[in-house]
């Protein structure tokens, strides 16, 4: 008898899933979100995260919250992101928050920032060192809510078609990159640009673009960058490149609470999942370069380019944190926050691989 109470369970349960409908208990309300990404249709890790985000919502609240998610092919604004959250169209968002530094500046802290802090220590910042906190104070004005949405760690510098021997190889270089250190770059003679990964291959192929900086090997791989661009370059400008769930802050608090926190739970786990999908990526992909691809040059950049970046992206920020109260107070912390932290990952982390490595 009980095999079979739990055949037909099951049955219910498959029939159920089959009709795309939701098991709840009779007369509780479901929320059906939609959730606008950036990234195109089955995209790896990153398109992962927003499908782990959904599969725990749903688990969790028992099919009262179910999330819909469209990719960029079916919403057509890759970068529009930041809009439909703030206008309630879409009920949340998973980007970068460093892509909307047009409309405000200050958004582009809490992806990562040059010569700033690791993955590591940049979670301990945003949970334990103000900048949840700070990231409200920025997000606030437009009904948006933001939280950490998986993270990439250490990027690369780049693929480019020519190598950089010098800081004038930077003039007049076109290149690809987003945020703050597309900005340490002009201040260096270069021409940033920002282009949706969809177009990336195609610019670099058309030499619309001399050069361009994606993501790592986690990603760059499948993308074919080293077909065309073989000199592929060590990081500087993104060690911690953390993504964001946006949420639309009107309704978020039509949920109940359980839901909120159910919700809030389950980004924090997808984004933690996408960290180490990353860093598994990016292992084994690095290893398939290594040894299937000779032709690509993997190097670090010159001393005296990187030491001319640090100097930029110094004198950026000193002028930043001049223009604004706020952004003074996040790069102060970040800093501040950033040099205890890393006191600790030397004495631990750096100390270890240095002893053997």
């Amino acid at each position: 008898m009980f095999k079979t109470m739990i055949k037909r369970v099951g049955m219910a349960v498959g029939l159920a899933s089959l009709l795309g409908a939701s098991v709840v208990n009779a007369g509780e309300k479901v929320y059906r979100w939609k959730l606008a990404e950036t990234w195109g249709p089955n995209f790896p890790i990153f398109g992962d995260a927003t499908k782990n985000l959904a599969k725990l919502v749903k688990e969790m609240s028992d099919g009262r919250l179910v999330i819909r998610i469209d990719s960029s092919n079916k919403h057509k604004s890759a970068l529009g992101i930041f809009d439909f959250v703030k206008s309630g169209q879409y009920q949340m968002g998973h980007s970068a928050s460093y892509y909307w530094k047009g409309k405000d500046p200050n958004t582009m802290f809490f992806t990562t920032v040059p010569f700033g802090m690791t993955a590591t220590e940049q979670y301990a910042w945003f949970y334990h060192g103000g900048g949840m906190e700070l990231m409200k104070d920025v997000y606030d004005k437009y009904g948006i809510l933001s939280f950490p949405g998986g993270n990439t760690g250490v990027q690369m510098g780049g693929w480019f078609r020519k190598e950089i021997k010098g800081v004038d190889d930077l003039k007049g270089l076109k290149m690809r990159i987003p945020g703050f250190a597309g900005e340490v770059l002009a201040k260096l003679g270069a021409s940033p640009t920002n282009i949706p990964s969809g177009e990336l291959y195609t610019a670099l192929e058309r030499n619309t673009i001399d050069a361009l900086e994606w993501v790592g090997p986690s990603l760059d791989l499948r993308m074919g960058f080293h077909k065309i661009a073989p000199f592929y370059y060590t990081g500087w400008h993104e060690p911690a490149t953390e993504l964001q769930f946006m949420v639309n802050q009107k309704a978020y608090e039509s949920l109940p609470e359980d839901l909120q926190n159910i919700l809030t739970t389950a980004m924090r786990v997808a984004a933690y999942d996408m960290y180490i999908q990353s860093t598994h990526a990016s292992a084994e992909n690095l290893k398939q370069i290594r040894e299937d691809y000779p032709n690509v040059k993997i190097q670090d950049f010159p001393d005296d380019v990187i030491q001319a970046l640090h100097k930029a992206n110094s004198e950026l920020l000193k002028e930043l944190s001049d223009k604004s109260p706020l952004t003074a107070k996040i790069i102060a912390s970040q800093q501040e926050y950033g040099s205890a932290v890393r006191d600790w990952t030397g004495f631990s982390d750096q100390a270890y691989l240095n002893s053997f490595y």
